[in-house]
C-alpha cells in the first residue's frame, strides 16, 4: 500500500501546481500551457484532487472487515 500513498501524494502535488499555475496565469494575464480561461486549469487541478482523496482512501476501506 505504500505505492498507493506515494500516487496519492504525487497527484496531490500536481492538484497543487496547477492551482499555483492558475494564480500565476490570473496575475501575469497571460495564457499558460495554452489554457484560454483560468477556470480550465481548475477542472484539471480537481480531477486531481479526487484521485488523490480515492487514492488515500482505498487502504482504509480494503481494511474493513466484511461481516460473515
Amino acid at each position: 500500500m505504500n505505492a498507493v500513498k506515494v500516487a496519492g501524494w504525487v497527484s496531490l502535488g500536481t492538484g497543487i501546481l496547477i492551482v499555483i499555475f492558475a494564480g500565476i496565469s490570473l496575475l501575469t494575464g497571460r495564457n499558460m500551457f495554452g489554457f484560454t480561461h483560468v477556470v480550465n486549469f481548475f477542472h484539471a487541478a480537481n480531477s486531481f484532487f479526487l484521485i488523490s482523496v480515492a487514492l488515500f482512501l482505498s487502504p482504509v476501506l480494503s481494511n474493513e472487515k466484511k461481516p460473515g
